[in-house]
C-alpha cells in the first residue's frame, strides 16, 4: 500500500515538473497585433497578418491562427482592423533638442492656405501674453499653399498688431513686424553682426522687416528673443515627440543644435528616469562655443573627455534600448566649412584646400579617438575635397569599422557615390526638396532639380542611405511628405520636381525610413524590420501606404503607434490606448490650440 502511495506521489511530482517546465519553454505574448495587412521588410517574410511581442521584442510573425496561440488571460489583443502596419519609422537626420522652445511656436507644417495660416497667427496674437512673441519657426513652404506664395508683410501686421512677431521660412529668410525690428534693434549695433546678411528695404533705404540670411543670423535671433523655462522645454520635448509618434515615427537622431551635450541632455534625462521618453533619440552633439570662431572639433573632445566624458555608443537611458545614446560629433564639423543650403541663392562653396585642410586637420582627431561623425554638406563642390581630405586620413589611419556619414549631399555626384561607399560611409539624404523644390528650380533650372538628389543612382549602389526630414525649422518633421515627394516625383506645389527615372517605388522609399535609416543608429540587428528577435517597434496607419493614390500619401498618418511593446500613440479606434498627455506649458502654447500638425486639432 504504502509502495503504490509512494509510486502515485512520484508521478504526480513529475508530471506537476514536466507541466510548469513547458510553460516555461512556451512564453506567452505581452501583446499580439492580428488582422493586419503587416509589410514586415523582412525578405525572408514579405508579408502577414498578426505578430506576437513579448519583453519589448517581436517574439513572433505570422497568421493569425498561429499568433494567437500565443495568447494568454494576461495577453493584451488589438485588431488591427485590416489596417496596414509598417515598421516604426525611423528619422536618421531630425532636429528635437534644438527646438526646445517647440511650445512657444505656431506650426504651418502642412496648413493648405495662406488664408487659414494667417488666421491662425491672428488667434494666437489674442492668447499671447504681455512680453512674449507671436512665432512661426520653420516647418512650411509658401508652395505648400493653395495661394502659392509668400505672407506679405501687411497681412503678417494686420494678423499680429499688438506683439512683436517673427515668422522663419526654413534658414532662408525671416518676416518681422515693426515691435520685432525695435527688440532686434535692426539698424543698431544690437543686431546680430553674421555674414551676408540681406534686408529687404523701402523706396526711402529703410528695413522693411524682410530679412534673408543663412543658418547663424537664424540662430542668433532665436537666442534674442524670450527663451522657455528648464520645464517649458521638457515639454516641448514631449509634444514634439508626441507630434512624431503620431507619423509613425518611434526612433530618431538628433542631429546637434544650439543646445550642446551635457545641456541638453538633462532636459532628456527628466523624461528618462520616468520612462516617458516615448521615441528612441540617440544623438550626434555639436558644440558651438559662446560665440566667435572657435574650433568645433577641439570643443567636441573636450566635452566627451572632460565636461562629462561619455564614450560612443554609451546609452544615457537607464531602461530603453538605444534610448539616448552618444552617436558622435557633428553635424556641423566646422563653421569656416559650413555650406548653407539655402535654395534661393547661389551654392555656398567653400574654397577646396580650405576645406583639405580641415579635414586632415580636425577630422583626424576623431579618426584618431574613433569617434563617429557626420558633416553637414550639401554641394558636390564641397563634397569632392571633403572626401580628398577623408582618403588622405584613411591612408594612414584607416576608417574602416568607424561610422561616418554625409549629410544633406543633394547634388552628389555618381563618382562621388562610388567614393563615399569605398571610404565605408554613408549618405543621410533629406527631403527639403519636396518643399523647396521650386525655389531651387528658380535659382538652378527645373533640368537640374529632377535630378536633385540622384535618388535611384544612390539606392543603386547599395551604399548605406538613408532619407530623413532635417526637422523642425529647414523642413517638416512628417516624413510621408518626403515619401510622397520621391514616389510621385512632386513637390508640395503638385509641380513635377524629380524625373520618371529618378523616382522610387513606395518600397524602396519606405526602406530609406526604417532599415535604410537603421544602420545610421549602429542597431541593423535590432530595427527597420519586423521580424523576431527585432525591437517592438511598428505603426498601423490610417490609409493602405501601398494602395491609396499618390496624392494621399503625404496625408497618410498613424492610428496606434507601439515603440518597445508599448502604445506611444492611439486615435481613432485606439485612441483609449493612448497614454495620456501632461498639461502643455505654457497653457498660452499655439500647441495646445492648433496641434503640431494640420489636421491633428
Amino acid at each position: 500500500m504504502l509502495k503504490n502511495l509512494f509510486i502515485a506521489f512520484v508521478t504526480i511530482s513529475s508530471f506537476s515538473a514536466a507541466q510548469a517546465q513547458t510553460t516555461q519553454e512556451q512564453p506567452d505574448a505581452d501583446l499580439i497585433v492580428i488582422n493586419a495587412k503587416i509589410f514586415t521588410g523582412n525578405p525572408r517574410q514579405a508579408e502577414a497578418s498578426a505578430l506576437a511581442v513579448r519583453n519589448g521584442r517581436i517574439y513572433s510573425v505570422g497568421s493569425d491562427v498561429d499568433i494567437l496561440g500565443l495568447k494568454n488571460s494576461a495577453t493584451k489583443v488589438i485588431d488591427a482592423r485590416s489596417r496596414r502596419l509598417i515598421p516604426g519609422i525611423i528619422d536618421a537626420h531630425t532636429h528635437v533638442l534644438n527646438d526646445l522652445a517647440y511650445n512657444y511656436s505656431v506650426r504651418w507644417d502642412g496648413v493648405p492656405t495662406l488664408r487659414r495660416a494667417l488666421t491662425m497667427l491672428s488667434e494666437q496674437a489674442q492668447r499671447t501674453p504681455e512680453g512674449q512673441w507671436v512665432k512661426v519657426i520653420g516647418g512650411w513652404s509658401p508652395y505648400q499653399f493653395e495661394e502659392n506664395r509668400f505672407p506679405t508683410l501687411a497681412e503678417l501686421r494686420e494678423a499680429v498688431p499688438d506683439h512683436p512677431m517673427i515668422v522663419q521660412y526654413a534658414y532662408n529668410r525671416a518676416f518681422l513686424n515693426k515691435q520685432a525690428m525695435e527688440a532686434l534693434g535692426v539698424g543698431t549695433e544690437r543686431f546680430p553682426k553674421v555674414p551676408d546678411i540681406e534686408f529687404e528695404k523701402d523706396s526711402h533705404g529703410n528695413p522693411t522687416g524682410v530679412v534673408h540670411g543663412y543658418t547663424w543670423l537664424f540662430l542668433a535671433l532665436e537666442g534674442m528673443v524670450p527663451q522657455p523655462t528648464f520645464d517649458e522645454q521638457v515639454s516641448s520635448i514631449v509634444y514634439s515627440v508626441h507630434g512624431l509618434n503620431r507619423t509613425g515615427v518611434t526612433s530618431i537622431i538628433d542631429n546637434g543644435g544650439r543646445w550642446p551635450y551635457p545641456e541638453a541632455q538633462a532636459r532628456v534625462a527628466v523624461l528618462a528616469r520616468d520612462n516617458r521618453l516615448n521615441v528612441r533619440m540617440p544623438f550626434v552633439d555639436l558644440q558651438l562655443g559662446d560665440g566667435g570662431p572657435v574650433n568645433m572639433v577641439d570643443l567636441e573632445i573636450e566635452a566627451i573627455t572632460k565636461t562629462a566624458p561619455i564614450s560612443p555608443g554609451q546609452n544615457l537611458h537607464p531602461t530603453l534600448a538605444h534610448g539616448h545614446e552618444y552617436r558622435g560629433a557633428g553635424e556641423v564639423l566646422s563653421g569656416e566649412v559650413h555650406d548653407h543650403e539655402n535654395f534661393d541663392r547661389p551654392a555656398v562653396i567653400i574654397e577646396p584646400e580650405k576645406m583639405r585642410r580641415f579635414v586632415e586637420q580636425d577630422v583626424m582627431k576623431l579618426v584618431q579617438r574613433r569617434i563617429p561623425f557626420r558633416m553637414h554638406v550639401s554641394y558636390n563642390e564641397n563634397i569632392s575635397p571633403f572626401l580628398d581630405g577623408l582618403e588622405k586620413v584613411n591612408e594612414t589611419i584607416p576608417l574602416h569599422g568607424l561610422k561616418w556619414s554625409l549629410e544633406h549631399a543633394e547634388t552628389i555626384s555618381p563618382e562621388n557615390i562610388d567614393r563615399v561607399k569605398t571610404l565605408g560611409g554613408g549618405i543621410a539624404l533629406d527631403a527639403k526638396m519636396a518643399l523647396h523644390a521650386d525655389g531651387f528650380i528658380k535659382t538652378y533650372s527645373r533640368e537640374k532639380a529632377l535630378e536633385t538628389p540622384r535618388l535611384r543612382k544612390l539606392v543603386d549602389s547599395g551604399i548605406p542611405l538613408a532619407m530623413t526630414t532635417d526637422a523642425f525649422r529647414a523642413a517638416t518633421f512628417n516624413p510621408w511628405v518626403g515619401i510622397s515627394w520621391m514616389v510621385s516625383g512632386k513637390s508640395v506645389s503638385g509641380s513635377e520636381v524629380l524625373a520618371d527615372n529618378n523616382r522610387l517605388s513606395r518600397a524602396e522609399a519606405l526602406k530609406l525610413f526604417t532599415s535604410g535609416a537603421a544602420w545610421f543608429m549602429n542597431a541593423e540587428a535590432e530595427l527597420g524590420t519586423i521580424a523576431p528577435g527585432k525591437l517592438a517597434d511598428f505603426a498601423v496607419l490610417d490609409r493602405d501606404y501601398f494602395a491609396v493614390p499618390e496624392e494621399q500619401i503625404s496625408s497618410i498618418s498613424s492610428v496606434l503607434t507601439i515603440m518597445d511593446g508599448k502604445v506611444v500613440y492611439g486615435a481613432q479606434d485606439y485612441s483609449a490606448l493612448s497614454p495620456k498627455l501632461p498639461e502643455i506649458l505654457p497653457a498660452w502654447s499655439p500647441v495646445k490650440y492648433f496641434g503640431s500638425y494640420h489636421g491633428e486639432k
